[in-house]
């Protein structure tokens, strides 16, 4: 970073491992004069948005040379993060942190990512450039997860398929459980659908016409959920094993309509602000 430019935008490359890991390499920055290596610092900070005093808002990574002359950051998987977005700066020393910008990212590593047996909670971070152009990370913190994969639209119907991770006994969990779509305007509705599974694979279809039966109009929601048939915690499907930090504008679905009492619904399955799996029954455009 040129220190004393206020109007040089700092870049950060950042580098993916499969296990959830983050490298942060800048290499625009300056070197201590001879003789203060000493008294130098930096740090590469992560503040999480929206977070209160109390809470962990807060990751400060340490700042080393490399080899090649650039700043090296570190952020492993196995550093806990909360869910959110974090948005990155960079500090040295005793100045205020500055916002980092987006340099060459690679995150090939995420893309199908394919996580290995574990119960420890699953960990993403996708790098991502807000819309003002600077650097942010979105994270997840999950266990069990239910990764959504192919969606395919059948008639009146959305077959689904996934993979279950971080449990110690994917095919025993998946033994017996059904999806449930849940509206969010009214909980007591509830439409579920048998689960077809394979090991930790798992499928199931979901009738549209169902989830028009009780449709008056409006936008009705129906988050989509894996419940167990023991009394384990139902599951939240959702898609983040790959490199796209925000789904919703990316993975789009045609609209299908049925015929529902109020009338004809038109419904779509599409990806919330948090990448989670859903529905939505509304009236026709």
């Amino acid at each position: 970073m040129r220190e004393a430019t206020e109007t040089a935008a700092t870049r950060a490359d950042c580098v993916a491992d499969s296990a959830g890991g983050l490298t942060f390499h800048i290499s625009d920055w300056v070197r201590p004069e001879p003789g203060s290596y000493d008294d130098w610092s930096g740090a590469l900070v992560l503040m999480r948005r929206g977070a209160g005093p109390a809470d962990d808002a807060e990751v400060r990574l340490p700042l080393g040379p490399t080899a090649d002359g650039r700043l090296q950051a570190a952020l492993p998987g196995t550093v806990a993060l909360p869910e959110g977005r974090w948005d990155v700066f960079v500090a040295y020393g005793e100045q205020e942190p500055r916002r980092l910008v987006p340099g060459l990212h690679d995150l090939r590593s995420l893309v199908d990512r394919r996580p290995g047996p574990s119960t420890s909670p699953l960990s993403v971070r996708i790098p991502y450039a807000t819309k003002h152009g600077n650097l942010s990370l979105r994270t997840w913190r999950r266990v069990p997860h239910a990764e959504a994969g192919e969606i395919r639209l059948e008639d009146g119907a959305m077959a689904v398929s996934g993979r279950l991770y971080r449990v110690e006994d994917p095919a025993g969990w998946l033994d017996g459980a059904v999806a449930e779509a849940r509206c969010r305007r009214a909980r007591d509705r509830v439409c579920t659908a048998p689960v077809t599974a394979d090991g930790a694979t798992f499928s199931f279809t979901l009738d549209y016409a169902r989830l028009a039966e009780g449709w008056g109009g409006g936008a009705d929601l129906w988050d989509l959920w894996l419940r167990p048939a023991d009394e384990a915690a139902p599951v939240r499907l959702g898609r983040i094993l790959d490199d796209i930090a925000d789904k919703k504008e990316i993975f789009t679905y045609p609209v299908r309509t049925v015929d529902a009492l109020h009338g004809t619904a038109a419904v779509r399955p599409y990806y919330t602000v948090d990448n989670d799996l859903s529905v939505r029954v509304a009236d026709p455009d």
